[in-house]
């Protein structure tokens, strides 16, 4: 809170590492990074774009976590033209409570790629994964009645 003149004035802010990425409802762990995430963006025709946005998580051996389902679906129907889709939600979190939601729906993998294996380093191996999506919708979760 800042001294406003004679009032007290509270600053609503977000702390960039306080933040969970859910796929299907299911949180997933070990992701270290979302970037690129543009929710609102118009083209020259005012039509709405959808822009992929960036995941960067550790490597995890469990083949059948949701993200590792996910990608092994993914490379299987490389060829085909049908994508395996989910819906993924980033929730921004704000001293243990939600604040808001980015829910995109028809979530699919477009890419992925990792971070160098290097004998000389302790650093995890980063998955680096490009998601495109059908359409997003934002929720202000920490906002009971908006006007």
């Amino acid at each position: 809170m800042s001294e406003n003149g004679n009032h007290l004035v509270e600053v609503d802010s977000l702390v960039a590492n306080e933040f969970a990425v859910e796929v299907n409802g299911e949180t997933l762990s070990g992701v270290f990074s979302v970037s690129g995430m543009t929710t609102f963006k118009l083209d020259g025709d005012r039509k709405a774009q959808t822009l992929p946005f960036r995941l960067a998580k550790m490597v995890q051996r469990d083949g059948n976590n949701p993200f590792n389902k996910w990608l092994r679906e993914t490379i299987s129907a490389k060829n085909s033209e049908a994508r395996p889709t989910r819906t993924l939600s980033v929730v921004a979190i704000d001293d243990g409570v939600e604040t808001r939601r980015w829910t995109f729906s028809g979530a699919y993998i477009i890419s992925v790629s990792y971070s160098d294996f290097n004998s000389g380093s302790a650093e995890m191996i980063e998955e680096r994964v490009t998601i495109d999506y059908a359409d997003v919708s934002e929720t202000w979760s920490a906002t009971p009645n908006l006007e």
